[in-house]
């Protein structure tokens, strides 16, 4: 997908749940959430280790079938082993957008996201294109 398909599909959604998001300022999730709360949207952290810790001022959820808020978007933090899992909980919880980060390339959950109705953005970062 080009930037501005990108762009229009990131100013179309207003809650993101990000998973496998870091108390670490080093990581790059840590990053991400702190510039997409800073762009507006709602984050939702999600560590199974850092459960009812907060992130950045945002309580953190083991799993994303624990938040209990409308969820736009998940954004995917973790190796590709754990892409289909997360995409079939997103599939269930009726998100509009799956999104994996950098090197994180999974066509098979992307086909099944996509059966379901769902917009799957492989590879990118949400940082690099607003």
């Amino acid at each position: 997908m080009n930037k501005e398909i990108l762009r229009s599909i990131l100013r179309n959604i207003n809650s993101i749940a990000i998973v496998g998001a870091s108390p670490s300022p080093e990581r790059d999730s840590y990053k991400v959430m702190k510039f997409l709360i800073k762009n507006g949207y709602e984050v939702f952290p999600v560590n199974p280790n850092e459960a009812d810790n907060e992130i950045l001022g945002k309580k953190c959820f083991s799993c994303i079938k624990e938040i209990k808020q409308k969820i736009d978007m998940v954004d995917i933090f973790r190796a590709k082993e754990f892409v289909m899992d997360i995409t079939l909980d997103s599939i269930g919880l009726g998100v509009q957008v799956i999104w994996t980060q950098e090197g994180i390339v999974d066509e098979k959950s992307s086909d099944i996201a996509k059966n379901a109705g769902i917009i799957f953005v492989m590879n990118e970062c949400p940082m690099k294109i607003l």
